[in-house]
């Protein structure tokens, strides 16, 4: 019993000590965005701009230290914005409606068309069917290690374009398991493969809208200006993520080079006889329900139907059917949803306060041509993303982008979402890096040199792409 009960003071203790953290941190971070938004006597800044600052400083400050979860940091964006903006004859607001303006974006298209994506990849990961295609697929790359982390790279890839990159890592990593575990443990080949996955996992996520959340905010903070459509996007993103794919798959295979000639692959045999219990015709269901999703997706200017009406087919579908239950939608990545939610919210008060005309008076843009206006908040974003959240680096300087470049606001903001997932130097920059490294057979120093080489090419190769593309 007192064993018991030292362990559950110790427990108390240390969760006393993460509480108070926590509180510390979001207390140093309103104090330091509270003197820099209200200490110095800036010139040309209202009241409404000022307090947005503030908003904005305190955001990025609770996300760069993980203070409280990325998600409500978000809620708190638009209960601030509500509070303080909102009012009726207050800082900012006219009438008794302005306030809806912040909350407007949970239920802009770009949400609908990023929760379409989730019931894909969720309907694929309940009925088996994303397991299935992997280990089929797979055996078909024979046993030569440099092809098999090909094969193993490219359906983490394919995959990623449509599903959550970190649902796809974690099934990938559970697929090429028992290949993994076959292998010696000196054999370098196997750091290939647990690399292989998250650094394509990372740049899947460049090719479409749904294939990351910075995709998603920037064509959500386009939309104003330039409504950009699912097969615009793969036109944009696709090129620029395939190329980052193949020199990730050169760089790994040479860095870690297997030492034996054929690999045994007999464990995807058995995993495939393991499968879902899911009866067959729903796992069979969902295959031309997806196929069909993502083409009326790309083929959106020949049919007129937007992408984000397109994505009620697979909700209302699996819904019907029985794969989206109730337990199934309360797997949904709903915090995501309400990160996105609170991005592009916190843009409109960017835009809307004036603080970002304000914040690019600041910026000597009259030295810098718009291809280094593109490359300074590019390479920002994928050094930020590196320290955080690269869905909050987004929501931080996308809407500046915006602002920055009036009239060609896609030259600067799609490289700078592509940036974000270029990001890859530490475990803890993606989801995809830390489920790789909670194997426990990576260290922090894996990550570095094809992080390095993935955040200084990844920015180039999409603002070179987009130029060429669009200037």
């Amino acid at each position: 019993m007192l064993d018991t009960r030292r362990q559950a003071g110790r427990l108390l203790g240390a969760l006393q000590i993460s509480s108070t953290t926590r509180f510390l941190k979001l207390i140093s971070a309103a104090i330091v965005a509270a003197v820099i938004a209200f200490v110095p006597n800036y010139t040309g800044l209202d009241p409404a701009p000022m307090w947005t600052l503030f908003i904005l400083i305190f955001a990025a400050g609770l996300w760069l230290t993980e203070a409280i979860p990325a998600f409500a940091v978000a809620i708190l964006i638009i209960a601030l914005e509500i509070l303080i903006l909102g009012e009726p004859g207050g800082v900012f607001a006219k009438g008794p409606n302005d306030w809806q303006m912040f909350v407007a974006p949970w239920a802009s298209p770009i949400m609908w068309l990023f929760l379409g994506g989730f019931v894909l990849g969720q309907a694929a990961q309940s009925t088996g069917l994303d397991r299935m295609m992997a280990r089929f697929v797979l055996r078909g790359f024979g046993t030569n290690p440099s092809i098999i982390l090909l094969g193993a790279m490219g359906i983490t890839f394919l995959f990623s374009m449509f599903m959550s990159n970190t649902a796809t890592t974690a099934m990938m990593m559970s697929v090429m398991a028992p290949v993994i575990s076959a292998l010696k443990k000196e054999d370098p080949f196997a750091k290939a493969l647990l690399l292989g996955i998250p650094f394509a996992a990372n740049v899947g996520g460049m090719a479409t809208i749904i294939g990351s959340p910075p995709n998603a905010i920037a064509a959500g903070l386009l939309s104003e200006s330039h409504d950009i459509n699912f097969i615009q996007w793969m036109i944009a993103g696709l090129p620029p993520a395939l190329i980052l794919f193949f020199v990730a798959w050169l760089f790994l295979k040479t860095a870690h080079p297997a030492q034996e000639a054929k690999l045994d692959l007999r464990g995807l045999e058995w995993e495939t006889r393991t499968g879902s219990q899911m009866p067959m015709w729903k796992r069979l269901l969902v295959l031309p329900v997806f196929m069909v999703t993502v083409l009326l997706w790309m083929t959106g200017p020949l049919h007129g139907m937007p992408t984000a009406v397109v994505s009620f087919l697979p909700i209302t579908v699996f819904a019907v059917a029985g794969i989206l239950n109730a337990a199934e939608v309360r797997r949904l990545n709903w915090d995501v949803l309400i990160l996105l939610a609170g991005g592009l919210s916190l843009g409109i008060a960017i835009q809307k306060t004036g603080l970002a005309e304000w914040l690019l008076g600041l910026l000597p843009l009259g030295s810098l041509g718009m291809m280094a206006l593109a490359f300074l908040m590019a390479y920002a974003t994928t050094i930020l993303s590196n320290f955080m959240s690269n869905t909050a680096a987004t929501n931080i300087l996308a809407p500046l982008a915006i602002a920055v470049a009036v009239g060609f606001e896609p030259i600067i903001v799609i490289p700078l979402a592509l940036g974000a997932s270029a990001a890859m130097c530490l475990p803890i920059s993606t989801p995809p890096n830390a489920i790789a490294f909670a194997t426990g057979k990576l260290k922090s120093t894996d990550f570095l040199k094809g992080g390095l080489i993935m955040g200084v090419l990844g920015p180039l190769v999409a603002v070179l792409w987009i130029f060429w593309l669009m200037g």
